[in-house]
């Protein structure tokens, strides 16, 4: 995942604030509470520019934290936090890998960055999560396919708190006008589909925080 174009990109910084620009982020958050499926914005680092009614009725029950709550930064919420496998179904194969390598990626483009590098020192606290990282990310990509990390057009498993949901499935869209481009931003909206009939889950017990399971430590 090496970048190739002749050493580190500086972090895109966001358009001016014009009065044009508020306008437009007005109407585009009218636009997001208008769609009924879980959306949000966010920008090169994951931190959470916009979101609708569906984003915070999805992630209502997650727990505070001080750093990775969903409306503040979504990468840290699905590494970090201990309520994120409540949510985010087949949690570390189907998201924490994903979200690891758009950030080994970004973290490739933008290495300047205090955010992002604020993100790689947490990573190196958890022994677990810092060898996933170091060797089981590439191994787990090499094994499943440059694919398996995309995020526009993955399907992905969700427990949606709605009991009319459940257990169900969402497929990522993600879109990105030009303005939202030009200001650094992406959109993400998680298109659910109808709920899968499965038996009802045990619960488990809450873990103190993320930890990766599904690769081995070593090649």
């Amino acid at each position: 995942m090496a970048f190739q174009a002749g050493g580190q990109r500086p972090a895109p910084r966001p358009a001016p604030a014009t009065p044009e620009v508020q306008a437009y982020l007005q109407d585009y958050t009218a636009l997001l509470e208008a769609v009924p499926f879980p959306s949000f914005v966010v920008d090169h680092r994951w931190d959470v520019v916009l979101t609708n009614g569906a984003f915070r009725t999805l992630f209502q029950g997650a727990g505070p934290h001080p750093t990775a709550m969903p409306g503040d930064n979504f990468l840290r919420f699905v590494l970090f936090h201990p309520d994120a496998s409540a949510v985010l179904g087949d949690h570390e194969s189907s998201w924490c890998l994903p979200m690891l390598a758009h950030y080994a990626a970004a973290l490739e483009r933008y290495g300047h960055d205090p955010g992002l590098q604020a993100v790689r020192r947490d990573i190196a606290q958890d022994p677990i999560m810092e060898a996933a990282y170091r060797q089981g990310l590439p191994h787990w990509i090499r094994a499943v396919g440059a694919e398996a990390v995309e995020h526009d057009g993955a399907v992905r498993p969700l427990h949606h708190p709605d009991p009319r949901r459940g257990t169900t499935e969402c497929r990522v869209v993600v879109e990105t006008p030009t303005v939202l481009a030009e200001l650094g931003y992406s959109r993400l909206t998680l298109v659910l589909r109808e709920p899968r009939r499965t038996p009802p889950r045990l619960a488990r017990p809450r873990r103190a925080a993320a930890h990766l399971r599904v690769v081995s430590s070593t090649e």
